[in-house]
């Protein structure tokens, strides 16, 4: 038999129309960013929290951040197992009318035990939001505009933290730490419903060459996870930059509060613009530069994360060392933004990097190590550092300065996975969706 040179393999075009591909876009962009919103509004009244509830750094840590995260991250992989095989829109729903009501209860709270339960049911709620999201849109984009497609999406992480910043301090100031989290639950619950009544939901791996076939068992997908070297190193790059970024920037309100004795609302006013403008700008302009055609191949996509959030890293470490409010707001200028550049492009190159049926399972995975990092290590390690550097730091701004200085290199550990998940990426994904790089 004659030999016959393969066909070489196209991206199948996707039939949906670019109305209802961009509304999805939006309506997935809108459930990420009260989803951050109502994740980190603690950090914003941390101490008001702390002193309403009589904790010390280390406990308000403990209560605002594992408690909500312990169940977040376990949770993650049952219901994205149930993503993999159910309607998706559905379970989006019911995540956010669940984490939605949790938040309002927090502000009923009382008592520590009250405060954790409900932080718990947040958890709980919002297991289902960020997976389920980033599974539907790898299906209404194909896969050389996933990067883009998703980092649009990830454009809910600086508006929702605006939302947790800017509107939370208007309203501490005005109303107590307490109706902050009255009022960011509401929207939640309307929003869930017009996603279930507006969004169709999708066939899996419509755009892929490996079409829909059965979900595989838990221990496949974590077996196939662990032969893509560049997927682990891509979660380990984007969960350890969590750890970094996010886990800094959740004690960073109360810092400014201490070390420049300013109100929630003051310390709000400088970070809110930062989050807004600063963090939009950069997705925007990442979604731009991940979008233009010398950029589409994902090396290259890696390669910058790594220089971008090594040059970061440095100015973090200069935002905590300094001890004056001009550099360290300029400083922040740089790194807020920076903290927002990997998260859609590292779920663009994720899903990428995954078979249709396992989209889920991936994305529980970085969040779960995400997660861990920043809510469950972060928040309380930086405070009980704090509490130990006390006795001799001279205040609880010095302590927590020193805590934060503690923290801040941990960006360049971030950096080493992005350059060391370039070598088997292009193969990898080639493995994972049937199109080559």
């Amino acid at each position: 038999m004659a030999n016959v040179a393969p066909v070489p393999l196209v991206e199948v075009p996707n039939s949906t129309s670019a109305v209802v591909r961009w509304y999805v876009l939006l309506m997935m962009c809108l459930v990420y960013t009260l989803s951050i919103a109502d994740r980190y509004v603690t950090s914003t009244v941390l101490d008001p929290i702390r002193l309403d509830l009589h904790l010390s750094d280390f406990s308000v840590g403990l209560i605002t951040g594992v408690a909500l995260a312990a169940f977040y991250v376990v949770l993650g992989f049952p219901i994205s197992w149930l993503i993999d095989r159910y309607s998706r829109s559905l379970i989006i729903t019911v995540s956010m009318i669940v984490w939605s009501a949790m938040t309002m209860l927090t502000g009923l709270a009382s008592a520590p035990w009250q405060f954790v339960l409900a932080r718990i049911g947040v958890g709980v709620g919002e297991a289902g939001g960020t997976p389920g999201a980033n599974s539907i849109l790898s299906d209404y984009f194909p896969a050389s505009r996933r990067p883009m497609a998703l980092t649009i999406f990830s454009l809910g992480a600086p508006i929702g933290a605006w939302v947790a910043t800017t509107i939370a301090g208007l309203i501490a100031d005005r109303y107590g730490w307490r109706d902050v989290f009255l009022v960011l639950g509401g929207p939640g619950v309307i929003a869930g419903l017009l996603i279930y009544f507006t969004v169709q939901e999708p066939r899996r791996g419509q755009l892929d060459h490996k079409g829909e076939d059965a979900a595989p068992p838990f221990l496949t997908t974590m077996r196939f996870l662990w032969r893509q070297r560049s997927a682990v190193h891509v979660m380990m790059g984007t969960s350890v930059n969590a750890l970094w970024g996010w886990g800094l920037m959740y004690w960073t309100p109360t810092y400014l509060q201490r070390a420049y004795h300013l109100s929630v609302g003051q310390s709000t006013d400088i970070l809110g613009p930062m989050n807004l403008y600063g963090g939009v700008a950069a997705t925007l302009f990442t979604a731009w530069l991940i979008a233009w055609r010398p950029m589409t191949h994902p090396c290259r996509i890696v390669r910058l994360m790594g220089y971008w959030i090594g040059a970061a890293t440095v100015v973090s470490i200069g935002i905590y060392w300094t001890h004056s409010l001009v550099l360290a707001k300029a400083l922040l200028w740089i790194f807020v933004p920076s903290i927002y550049f990997y998260i859609g492009p590292g779920f663009g190159v994720l899903n990428n990097l995954a078979e249709p049926r396992m989209r889920a399972i991936f994305c529980a995975m970085v969040l779960f190590l995400a997660n861990v990092g920043n809510l469950v290590i972060a928040p309380p390690l930086i405070g009980w550092l704090s509490d130990v550097f006390a006795p001799t730091a001279g205040s609880n701004a010095e302590s927590l300065r020193l805590a934060m200085l503690c923290l801040a290199p941990a960006g360049f550990w971030a950096t080493a996975h992005f350059f060391l998940a370039i070598r088997n990426l292009p193969a990898d994904q080639e493995r994972a969706t049937g199109v080559p790089v």
